[in-house]
């Protein structure tokens, strides 16, 4: 009798980033950190050349973010049919077709077309709407922020497609003020105008207290006794309604119909190229969170883009925009009214008040 070996499971590397290698096209792994030049014959496709002649085209086409296993397959199809069986996701949730003949270019693009992606978002135009997990993830969230990108793209999808904005555009959406989708041009986040509401009866029973208690950047929140119980209560004139009591403590609801607001910044990016580094600037707030097509939002978020690309110089983002002309003239250009929400009074930000949002680092901070 033959008695086999039972094969012991691959071992899953749980830290850094996944080996891209063996998933990786054949022309981009013999050319890795060997390539000469690129273009982009037509938006949404890039062409890239290498110091050796050979030739890649990446055809970049919009997916929503969360997708169910049908939609997957059909883009696995679409990739086995028409392109050469190598895809790859960007953090925008774009999906990328490598190819490396340019014959395949025009059937794959017509192909996505067909089915419903629009191939777009490179270059000089707005890229797919980046977003965090919304209620079907996370447990935070204060309104569904797949479902506000998905608005916003139904109305912007000319930008999208077409190559046509003074600079590349980054607009991303954060379903809480704790702000995971990350700078960007223009950002829509969540904001809460109520302290939390406790249920004193659970809180002994679901929440630990002292996590809780130090979750607080404000320290606005303490231990109580309540109605003979174990339980939470927050000084209202300290609290700046940020929502971090709720992870830990899911009786202190800070989500509600009148609470619940959107405010909509401008001005950040993450990238270094022709200038600094910079955070986003809060331009309107208290708009109402009103699904499921939120069209307050998307008034206020066009009306931005569209002054930003008829009077941007090429090349300037959002931010460097802003800069350039200054916030009063931003504000009347987008006919958008100066609040005390826009009054900077943090203490720690001089060098921020009513000036630039430039990151600035001390000189010496980052030697030795």
């Amino acid at each position: 009798m033959m008695t086999t070996t039972k094969a012991k499971p691959r071992r899953a590397i749980e830290s850094g980033v996944p080996d891209p290698f063996p998933q990786m096209h054949p022309v981009l792994k013999t050319n890795y950190g060997n390539w000469a030049w690129h273009e982009r014959p037509r938006p949404g496709v890039l062409r890239h050349v290498a110091h050796g002649g050979d030739q890649v085209w990446t055809v970049r086409a919009g997916t929503q973010r969360q997708m169910d296993v049908h939609t997957i397959r059909k883009l696995c199809d679409i990739g086995d049919e028409f392109a050469e069986g190598h895809v790859r996701f960007t953090s925008r949730s774009n999906i990328e077709y490598m190819v490396s003949v340019e014959a395949k270019v025009a059937p794959l693009v017509e192909a996505l077309n067909v089915a419903g992606f629009p191939v777009g978002g490179t270059g000089n135009s707005m890229s797919m709407i980046g977003h965090t997990q919304g209620w079907l993830h996370c447990d935070i969230p204060g309104t569904d922020a797949s479902g506000v990108v998905k608005s916003l793209m139904d109305e912007l999808y000319q930008e999208f497609v077409n190559e046509d904005m003074p600079n590349r555009v980054r607009i991303t959406t954060s379903c809480c003020q704790i702000n995971c989708g990350g700078q960007g041009d223009i950002a829509i986040n969540v904001q809460y105008t109520k302290p939390p509401v406790i249920n004193h009866d659970l809180v002994a029973n679901v929440c630990e207290r002292p996590a809780v208690v130090a979750r607080c950047p404000v320290a606005a929140i303490r231990p109580a006794m309540v109605n003979g119980k174990a339980s939470l209560e927050v000084d209202e004139k300290k609290c700046i309604c940020c929502g971090a009591c709720y992870p830990p403590c899911p009786p202190m609801q800070i989500n509600s119909d009148e609470g619940t607001k959107l405010a909509i910044w401008v001005g950040g990016k993450h990238s270094n190229a022709r200038s600094k580094p910079s955070f986003h600037k809060l331009v309107v707030a208290n708009l109402p969170n009103n699904p499921p097509r939120w069209p307050e939002v998307a008034g206020v978020v066009k009306t931005i883009l569209y002054a930003y690309k008829n009077n941007a110089r090429d090349w300037e983002r959002m931010g460097e925009w802003i800069e350039r002309i200054g916030w009063p003239r931003f504000f009347e250009l987008t006919d958008t009214p100066f609040t005390r929400h826009h009054i900077d009074d943090f203490k720690g930000a001089r060098h921020a008040l009513n000036a630039s949002a430039h990151i600035r680092f001390q000189t010496g901070a980052l030697d030795g």
